[in-house]
């Protein structure tokens, strides 16, 4: 008899798995595990030695800690990746395949809670602001980071330029001992073009002057409605960065999907293989 008669058609090296998509999910995750490690230096530099705790104190999320969580579950995740897509593991794959799936779907829940409860949002970054404020003078980097925002959208404090009273160096009480008393942070201040040097003590006794006064020389509006207007402006710029942050999720959720399909397909033939190998002529 011939043996050969049923044989199936492939050779023994035919594989449904791609080595294209193998490789192109594993080369994808490994960009994003490199970005998790500098993620995680970037978090353990800020709070191990800027010792950013105590900058940070007022703030509801340590800017660091965020930072190295963010770093060691993408480093957890991308390895899953890695090693799933060149081991063909189809458990680590279903694990990084269904992660991703969940932080998809927390991003998109957050961008809807985001837009819905746009006021409690509001009230939560003027809340921010406002701790940002009282902390202005512990670190330098948070000092920098004040200045940044308000002379790029040319504001000054939270609601209104007196938000700076509620920083005790700045504070407007008789009792204050500071040398600046009732003043503003020179980021506050309007400038010229022409100007060569930066007058640092501008902003000196600004909070005793009123609103119409202190608008001669300071940005007297404050930085949450100047925040707010810039994100209103700039729709199509923020979903343009959300879009960029969602393809390459879609593209690993995809790629996975593809991969464990294929390797399923191949453990289908590795199985009906061996059984007609076992009985050749059933």
């Amino acid at each position: 008899a011939d043996i050969t008669v049923g044989m199936p058609p492939w050779g023994d090296d035919f594989t449904f798995v791609s080595t294209a998509v193998k490789y192109l999910l594993f080369f994808f995750n490994v960009v994003f595990w490199a970005i998790s490690v500098v993620l995680i230096s970037i978090g353990v530099y800020a709070r191990v030695i800027k010792h950013a705790e105590t900058a940070m104190a007022g703030l509801t999320v340590d800017p660091a800690v965020l930072l190295m969580v963010v770093g060691v579950l993408m480093f957890l995740l991308t390895f899953c990746g890695c090693v799933g897509s060149l081991r063909e593991n189809i458990c680590l794959l279903q694990t990084f395949c269904i992660c991703l799936t969940i932080i998809f779907l927390l991003q998109l829940l957050a961008g809807v809670l985001g837009f819905v409860f746009s006021d409690k949002a509001r009230n939560k970054v003027s809340q921010l602001i406002n701790k940002a404020i009282v902390h202005y003078r512990q670190d330098i980097d948070l000092q920098n980071l004040i200045d940044f925002g308000q002379k790029e959208f040319a504001c000054c404090g939270g609601v209104a330029y007196t938000d700076w009273s509620r920083n005790m160096y700045f504070n407007c009480t008789p009792d204050n001992p500071s040398n600046e008393r009732c003043s503003v942070p020179y980021s506050c201040c309007l400038r010229s073009k022409k100007e060569a040097v930066i007058n640092t003590m501008c902003g000196q006794g600004m909070q005793e002057l009123d609103y119409l006064k202190a608008g001669v020389h300071i940005h007297t509006n404050g930085c949450i409605d100047k925040l707010v207007n810039w994100i209103h402006s700039n729709m199509f710029l923020l979903g343009g960065v959300a879009l960029g942050l969602a393809i390459p999720q879609l593209v690993g959720i995809f790629l996975s999907q593809v991969l464990i399909k294929q390797i399923k397909d191949q453990i289908e033939l590795l199985t009906y293989s061996l059984q007609h190998r076992s009985d050749p002529l059933g």
